[in-house]
């Protein structure tokens, strides 16, 4: 009898210290998050060691994501090289790689895809790939980025739409999208791909009177 009840305390004190430890390491956690929304490079860099990278805030959103939203570059260095996940998704579907490429994150784009593990297929919200919203958003530099990779260029979002349809259809036609799509036409963007209503790029530029852009589209890759 004493043996069992001996038995049973000590499994007792292992499973209170296993929920004490659980407990301390999601502390860590969420010290973590708080420290990337400070920009505590510092106290990042000491808790690496013991906190666990892949905690999550309120929204879904890891210690990566936090910093890529906010462009801390030594932050998600650290990250990434301490084995963040750098396609973990948020609760509307971002992930430290897609945002950074969807609002020209350049620096921490580099180290994301310096790792390798980067899904390049991976969708947004709007089913669409990492390439669509950067030449949305107007971020040549991304774009050249994201082209040098083997995303799909070609790629078609929910919407119906390939990354040369938005550089067209959501821009001004200023010289920033002029040149998106310049960038795009060059690295071979299908520019018969229509929209759902059967609308091609050309059409798009020609009837919202972008010239420019008119012109580029038509001309096709230069040599």
């Amino acid at each position: 009898m004493k043996r069992i009840v001996c038995l049973l305390l000590i499994a007792m004190s292992a499973t209170m210290l296993a929920v004490r430890e659980g407990e301390a390491g999601e502390m860590r956690g969420m010290s973590l998050l708080e420290n990337v929304r400070t920009g505590n490079v510092e106290a990042v860099r000491s808790m690496l060691a013991s906190a666990e990278t892949e905690v999550r805030d309120g929204e879904g959103r890891t210690a990566l994501l936090l910093a890529t939203r906010q462009d801390q570059v030594e932050i998600a260095r650290l990250l990434i090289e301490a084995g963040a996940d750098v396609n973990a998704k948020d609760t509307i579907q971002d992930t430290p790689f897609l945002f950074a490429g969807a609002e020209g994150r350049d620096a921490i784009l580099r180290l994301i895809l310096a790792t390798g593990k980067a899904n390049l297929r991976d969708t947004n919200r709007y089913g669409g790939v990492a390439l669509i919203p950067a030449a949305h958003h107007g971020h040549p530099s991304t774009v050249r980025i994201l082209l040098d990779t083997d995303i799909d260029i070609d790629h078609v979002n929910n919407l119906g739409w390939t990354a040369l349809i938005e550089a067209v259809i959501l821009s001004d036609g200023g010289p920033v999208h002029q040149e998106i799509v310049g960038l795009l036409v060059d690295a071979g963007a299908d520019r018969e791909i229509a929209d759902r209503d059967g609308v091609t790029p050309l059409e798009h530029a020609r009837r919202r009177g972008f010239k420019e852009m008119a012109e580029r589209i038509a001309a096709g890759p230069r040599s």
